[in-house]
Parts: C-alpha cells; structure tokens; sequence
C-alpha cells in the first residue's frame, strides 16, 4: 500500500515540516556530488556503525574518531538512495503537518529529533556488533507516526495498490494502516533476530522503537487546547459577581 494522502486538513503553513524536507533533500543532493569512495566514507563517518561504539578498538583501528556520538543525529539527515529519501520525504509530508499543528513548530522540531535519537539507539542496542552504517530519518518519522496513531484516530488514508500494473484506490481508517505498518517492522525484527548474518540494510527496530516512543512521549510536547472551556472568575459570573469586587 502507498500512501497518498490523508483526510485532516491542516489550519497552519507546516515550515517545521517543510524545513525538514529541505534539508534532507539538499543534503542528499550534496551525496550525489561525491564519488563511489567519498559517500562511502561519509555514510560511514556520519551514519550509525553500532560496532564504532561496542569495539572501539575496532574502531579506532579503522579510523572512527573516539567518543563522538554526533552520529546519532546526522544519519537522521542522511539517505542510501532515490527511492529512501523519497518515501521517507513522503511519509513526513503527508503525517508531520498535522502533528505539528498539535505541538507547535519548536516542540515539534525537538519531538522530531528526540524520536529520532531514540530510534538511533533502538538501532544500536538490537544489532550491537553490526559493522553495517544505517542511515536515514525513517526512525524520526516513525516517530511522528506513533503521534498520529493517538492523535488522530478518525483520521482515513488514500493508499493505492498496485494490483496486476492497475492502480486501486481506497481508504482505510488511519489506526489500521498504521498499526499493520508497525506490526509489520516487528514482523520483520523478529525474522532478522532469527538469523543475525541477515542484519541489516532496513533498521527496523529503529523503526519499532521511534513509534513506540512517539506514542509514549507525544502527551508532553502538544500544545493546551485553545477550545478547552475556562474557568469563569468571579467577577464574569453574572451581573451581581461583576460587581462583587466593588461591594466587598
């Protein structure tokens, strides 16, 4: 299933948002300037390498800089190929505007990144040994999906399927489609645990861990709900309590 779209319109420009695709996409654009040689070095120098961090001797063997842990960070900005930036870019474009729009732009942006780092070290911690860089912001995005799981459960998708080369529209409810997306990165996790020689490639308990986490921390970063009914005070309840404060 693709998704196209959802059925929440947004109320506000989502730059957060917009900021995020941006740099992503001028930072993979910055890629396809390098050489074969040079992006391998830089996918490993500013992606997640689990073993730089649980043998450093190994790493200090082959080059890492020690205790530099800035890399949890810039592999978010960091994509192997057209196709990753793009559904990545996608996926975000589609679920970040409406989360942003319940978090306001600054608490979104640290929601983002604090998934994120999340997500890096659920990475590190399944395949702690792995010599293999992983790169890209699916673990961040993850974690905005996990928001939206919760906070628009009404919410449907567009997906198109492909069936036999003719695409089939439809609409399913948004928990749906997103529960079997992380159903299905659990799946995947467990298979890849049952043979650890196949690591690799597509982090997906990086995936698992960034929507968990956006579902457990969201609550912390929405912003008060302006339609929540005030407290009246004293002196707007009626004629009489306008005046109360002058008769006391």
């Amino acid at each position: 299933m693709i998704p196209l779209r959802d059925t929440i319109p947004s109320r506000q420009v989502p730059l957060v948002t917009w900021a995020l695709i941006f740099v992503n996409v001028l930072v993979f654009l910055f890629e396809l300037t390098l050489s074969q040689e040079e992006l391998e070095a830089f996918i490993h120098l500013f992606g997640i390498v689990p073993a730089r961090y649980s043998h450093p001797d190994w790493a200090m063997a082959v080059g890492f800089p020690i205790d530099s842990y800035w890399p949890f960070v810039t592999s978010m900005f960091l994509h192997g190929g057209f196709m990753h930036v793009i559904g990545n870019m996608w996926s975000l474009w589609i679920f970040g505007d409406n989360v942003e729009e319940r978090m306001g732009r600054s608490r979104f942006l640290i929601f983002y990144l604090l998934t994120g780092l999340i997500a890096g070290f659920t990475h590190y911690y399944t395949n702690i040994d792995s010599t293999i860089p992983t790169v890209g912001a699916s673990g961040a995005i993850a974690g905005v999906l996990g928001a939206y799981f919760l906070l628009f459960p009404h919410a449907r998708i567009i997906v198109l399927v492909p069936i036999f080369l003719f695409p089939f529209f439809f609409e399913v409810p948004a928990v749906l489609y997103l529960l079997f997306w992380f159903l299905s990165q659990v799946f995947a996790g467990t298979l890849a645990g049952l043979n650890p020689k196949d690591v690799g490639g597509i982090a997906v308990w990086a995936h698992a861990g960034g929507f968990v986490a956006g579902m457990v921390l969201h609550r912390l970063f929405l912003l008060p709900r302006r339609d929540a009914p005030r407290r009246f005070q004293r002196d707007e309840s009626g004629v009489e309590g306008a005046w109360a404060s002058r008769l006391r």
